[in-house]
């Protein structure tokens, strides 16, 4: 009747939520692939992450194996050419990409580990808690961890075990600022208001309902601090600090050192597969950012 209310047609508006979210994760891949940088990031990477799983079937030849005539140029034979031993580069690089995408994949998954913990339990409880844990992340922060590394390893020998440690040790400090400004960002909002007035308790809401809002920064955090980890190891390895027994790209390039002007494939293939790396885990940390990051629209 005139003067009522409008009647509202349901049926012409449905409700979000019931709104499929399977496409979520496509529609996520779409828009990195269409950011231009973060689409090359994400190519690198899988490429590389590609190599480093079929390393054995992409390598010719055990790495460590001579197979041919020392220092010879690329050749169809050995596309990437043969070191002073005559081992096959191309195989030497598939393992080594292997080993350094191994070694940043471990140290970044517990630094993501550590850095969570610390500043998502300073945001929460904050005060003295919150204190204490921010200046011993200021601790650790300011300690050089590329030296560090050096002289542990110097004074207890080369691995990648005690290196993978080493470096989620001395790592973690921004990942924990990161997650702590978010946190203390997400506790002050009304869902959390809301969860709390329904009786859920102090543990399940920052678990439940902080945590997961805050994990777009560190997935981003996380690709960034990988190719850290990458350029870190490739320059022990590089100085001679590396495992010796473990095929790297820092111990490919450090062997190329007496070589520069009469073998330039043993340096220019390793030395492009470290930029590679560097390049493509830091244009997806972007891509990553853009798609994520809560200031975008939708």
């Amino acid at each position: 009747m005139p003067g009522s209310i409008p009647a509202f047609d349901i049926s012409s508006h449905p409700p979000r939520a019931f709104e499929p979210r399977a496409s979520g994760g496509r529609m996520g891949l779409f828009r990195i692939l269409r950011s231009g940088a973060g689409g090359v990031g994400l190519v690198l990477t899988v490429g590389l992450l590609a190599i480093a799983l079929l390393a054995p079937r992409i390598a010719p030849a055990d790495p460590f194996a001579s197979v041919g005539p020392p220092l010879s140029t690329p050749t169809v034979a050995h596309p990437m050419g043969t070191d002073d031993l005559g081992r096959d580069l191309l195989s030497g690089v598939a393992y080594g990409i292997r080993t350094s995408l191994g070694l940043a994949l471990v140290v970044s998954v517990l630094t993501g580990v550590i850095g969570v913990a610390v500043g998502a339990l300073a945001a929460w409880e904050g005060g003295r808690v919150d204190d204490a844990l921010m200046r011993f992340t200021e601790f650790v922060q300011v300690v050089p961890r590329f030296f560090l590394a050096v002289l542990v390893i110097a004074l207890f020998g080369g691995g990648l075990d005690r290196l993978a440690v080493l470096l989620a040790l001395t790592s973690w400090p921004w990942m924990a600022r990161v997650v702590r400004a978010d946190v203390l960002s997400l506790k002050q909002r009304e869902f959390v208001e809301a969860a709390r007035s329904l009786g859920a308790g102090r543990l399940r809401i920052l678990l439940r309902e902080v945590l997961p809002n805050a994990l777009p920064s560190v997935v981003v955090a996380v690709s960034l601090n990988a190719a850290g980890v990458i350029l870190v190891e490739a320059g022990l390895s590089f100085l001679g600090l590396g495992d010796p027994d473990v095929v790297s790209l820092g111990y490919l390039a450090n062997n190329a050192q007496r070589f520069l002007r009469v073998a330039w494939w043993m340096a220019a293939f390793p030395g492009a597969a470290i930029a590679l790396a560097v390049l493509g885990l830091n244009l997806l940390g972007d891509g990553l950012n853009d798609v994520l990051s809560p200031r975008r629209a939708p």
